[in-house]
């Protein structure tokens, strides 16, 4: 059965077998992984982990336009499937949405982003949220059918700096 939970350390070589099946660059979304981050060697992972950490602190002090966010990772039997993360401020996310997440190519279609996605519309129903902005890429069928199971709304195509995306809004209730 999966689980959500907090980046950490201890999960260090599992998070480092999902980042290499999904293969070279910073395109796990919901790890909240940036370019800069080093997360190879056991210093640099622990120093990402910490990053995340505070960003999920929401009475820490944060770098604009960082915001505040909660991280979780898809665990299962001590394998790291997948990453989630709800965004709580306002500083970027009518550019990147609230939830962003995604889920290691090997555990795809087993409905672990829609069951990751519905516990975190909770968390964000907890923080007071009345209502959640979602983007994928236009062409990302499997994310969209994700968000419309969970009520998704689409609002529009527009474009981004990745490209066309999928704009949809969840209203929590």
């Amino acid at each position: 059965m999966p689980e959500l939970t907090a980046p950490t350390f201890l999960l260090h070589s599992a998070w480092l077998e999902a980042h290499e099946e999904w293969g070279p660059g910073v395109h796990e979304d919901g790890f909240g992984l940036m370019a800069s981050d080093e997360v190879d060697s056991p210093a640099g992972f622990a120093a990402w982990v910490a990053r995340l950490a505070a960003q999920s602190n929401p009475a820490g002090p944060l770098e604009a336009p960082r915001l505040s966010c909660t991280y979780r990772w898809i665990v299962e039997d001590d394998r790291v499937l997948g990453g989630i993360a709800l965004r709580h401020g306002l500083d970027i996310v009518s550019e990147i949405g609230h939830i962003g997440y995604g889920i290691r190519p090997s555990a795809r279609r087993r409905g672990l982003g829609t069951w990751a996605l519905g516990r975190m519309l909770d968390e964000a129903r907890v923080l007071g949220l009345d209502r959640v902005l979602l983007i994928c890429e236009k062409d990302n069928t499997a994310s969209a059918k994700t968000i419309e199971r969970h009520g998704g709304v689409l609002e529009g195509v527009g474009n981004t700096g990745s490209g066309a995306a999928r704009r949809y809004w969840i209203r929590i209730q």
